[in-house]
């Protein structure tokens, strides 16, 4: 079997996420929720990775900021992957930590050459510690930097070269910031290193409640939107099959809703297509 679509998953839908019966689901966790010594949280993950295969996201490590990544942190992290084996790991391209301030939010880096070499150092010393290639996920902007040297693309596709490390692509963060900064999104996608893409997510937004449409927000507590559902099919399309992962962190409905979200999902990635042009 091919690459597959999995669901995010949440606590209150553990008896139906282990009993489901449908064919190459798997599930993704974000890290932070279970690196504790034990309890109810690892109970729960231990029966999902024996009945399902296993992603961890992280969204803590603070990848994109100046200071050095926090031991304490990767070393929890660590304990988690070499615990579970996951098929796949991935962080962010963001940073969320100042000293020993840490802020409740994945924020975006300046593209700038000074920001490149903390982030290929961060890297380097995450996969040099896990032992494992990592994947960095894009995300999602709101405001333009002046101060940006390197197109999106470009940026990722220098990082992957230099430290080895894969992309997780967030298509639904791609429609967002193409809305909110005025670009067109194809044209973003079809610009990405497309081989070094391990990982797809889709996802929901909302339009701000002053601004409406003119600005989205990744708040994931939505369905997945028409226009994420056509990037993801023109993704495919340029990159060929890859792992395709439903999130869903708010407003979180009924296992069912989202294993048919997750179903259409699947659906695309078994359609018949031509990737002659696949990288």
């Amino acid at each position: 079997m091919g690459p597959t679509a999995g669901i995010g998953f949440k606590p209150e839908h553990i008896e139906e996420a282990v009993a489901s019966p449908a064919a190459g689901l798997w599930f993704e966790v974000h890290a932070e929720n279970y690196m504790v010594g034990g309890g109810p949280r690892l109970a729960m993950l231990e029966a999902i990775r024996e009945a399902r295969p296993l992603s961890v996201h992280g969204v803590g490590l603070s990848l994109g900021g100046e200071e050095r990544v926090d031991r304490e942190h990767l070393s929890r992290f660590k304990q988690l992957i070499d615990r579970f084996e996951p098929f796949l790991v991935s962080e962010h391209l963001a940073w969320s930590r100042i000293d020993d301030i840490c802020l409740p939010d994945l924020l975006p880096v300046p593209r700038t050459r000074d920001a490149l070499e903390c982030i290929l150092r961060n890297i380097d010393e995450t996969q040099t510690a896990l032992g494992r290639k990592i994947l960095i996920e894009n995300p999602s902007h709101y405001i333009p930097f002046a101060e940006h040297e390197w197109s999106e693309p470009d940026f990722l596709a220098e990082i992957v070269r230099r430290t080895g490390c894969g992309l997780l692509v967030d298509v639904n963060n791609v429609y967002v910031s193409a809305n909110n900064l005025d670009y067109c999104p194809y044209t973003y996608l079809d610009s990405m290193p497309l081989g070094a893409i391990g990982e797809i997510h889709i996802a929901g937004h909302r339009p701000d409640v002053a601004r409406g449409e003119a600005l989205l927000i990744d708040s994931h507590d939505a369905p997945v939107a028409a226009g994420v559902w056509a990037l993801l099919e023109h993704l495919l399309r340029r990159r060929g099959a890859a792992p395709v992962l439903l999130e869903r962190d708010g407003a979180v409905p009924p296992f069912a809703d989202l294993e048919a979200e997750r179903d259409r999902a699947a659906n695309i990635l078994n359609e018949p297509r031509d990737y002659a042009n696949a990288i």
